[in-house]
């Protein structure tokens, strides 16, 4: 059996299911890759230079540009060098690394859109007491709480998975994932479990207060026919694109959990990057392009 000072490096073994295509999938991965810092770019960079895209709203969004290009670099140059390698092997410390950068990205990304979803709440239903609530003081404290508590909660994973005696190297993924380092451990992890699942709960709760602030913006919406285009134009994309982010994350946490290795590893290749890939692409288009001021901005550059 090894133990942890023998374990210096992991094998993703997700990419036995890929070898025949993995030049296709390069291309493809490389392609995405561009669109996703073209996309994002754009956006933090028309918000930064324009100062009446200076408000709440945008700065939040801007916000989730600049997690999404941290994300996706924890991700896309590994996944990419690892589909031209023979051997897809990661260093122990870089596996921990990934883990922390992607996971905390994701957190990220649900802490930043509810504050969104509360920005958005107070602007359309409580609309004289917005400049009251929404300070740059308040602006401040949002986007320091959506980068501290993941920071802190992955650090606190991490911390904890890194006392574990490992009796094995082989990872069944495309990238490292704390879960899966705490599977290989030859000791119990039930404080690693219970740590993992108030994160769970924590960010599930997240995702609960986002549906029913836009809940709530329904009937705020009712009052007129403008109200309701203007809902329909944006709050129903940004739900949809809420929910597939939910659904695609708990599933490849609870699969990385409880899942059965008779799932076909294509399949579950297709659902661990799926949150990876969409949101970083979609999210600079939906909560982004589609606002008007930024749309102009961008097409005079």
């Amino acid at each position: 059996m090894k133990n942890l000072s023998s374990v210096l490096a992991f094998t993703l073994s997700g990419f036995s299911e890929i070898t025949e295509t993995q030049y296709m999938l390069f291309s493809i991965t490389l392609l995405c890759y561009i669109v996703i810092l073209w996309f994002n770019m754009t956006i933090i960079v028309t918000i930064i230079l324009n100062r009446r895209l200076h408000e709440p709203m945008y700065i939040f969004l801007c916000n989730l540009c600049i997690n999404a290009l941290y994300g996706t670099t924890g991700f896309y140059p590994k996944f990419m060098y690892d589909l031209l390698s023979e051997f897809q092997v990661i260093s122990y410390a870089g596996c921990l690394t990934q883990a922390f950068v992607i996971y905390s990205s994701v957190l990220c990304d649900f802490s930043t859109l509810t504050i969104m979803a509360y920005d958005r709440y107070v602007a359309i239903c409580r609309p004289l007491e917005y400049h009251s609530k929404v300070t740059n003081y308040t602006v401040m404290k949002c986007i320091l709480f959506s980068w501290l508590a993941p920071f802190f909660c992955l650090s606190t994973g991490i911390g904890l998975t890194t006392r574990l005696t490992l009796c094995g190297s082989i990872i069944e993924k495309l990238y490292c994932e704390n879960w899966a380092v705490v599977k290989l451990s030859c000791s119990s992890t039930t404080v690693e479990n219970v740590t993992g699942y108030l994160v769970i709960i924590i960010y599930f709760c997240h995702a609960i207060f986002i549906f029913c602030s836009y809940i709530r913006l329904v009937g705020a919406c009712q009052k007129s026919a403008e109200s309701r285009k203007r809902f329909m134009q944006t709050c129903i994309p940004h739900m949809l694109v809420l929910l597939n982010f939910t659904v695609a994350l708990l599933f490849d946490v609870m699969y990385s959990r409880y899942g059965s290795t008779n799932f076909p590893q294509g399949l579950r290749n297709f659902l661990a990057l799926e949150f990876l890939i969409i949101p970083p692409i979609i999210n600079p288009v939906i909560y982004g392009l589609k606002l008007t001021k930024i749309r102009k901005q961008v097409l005079r550059f």
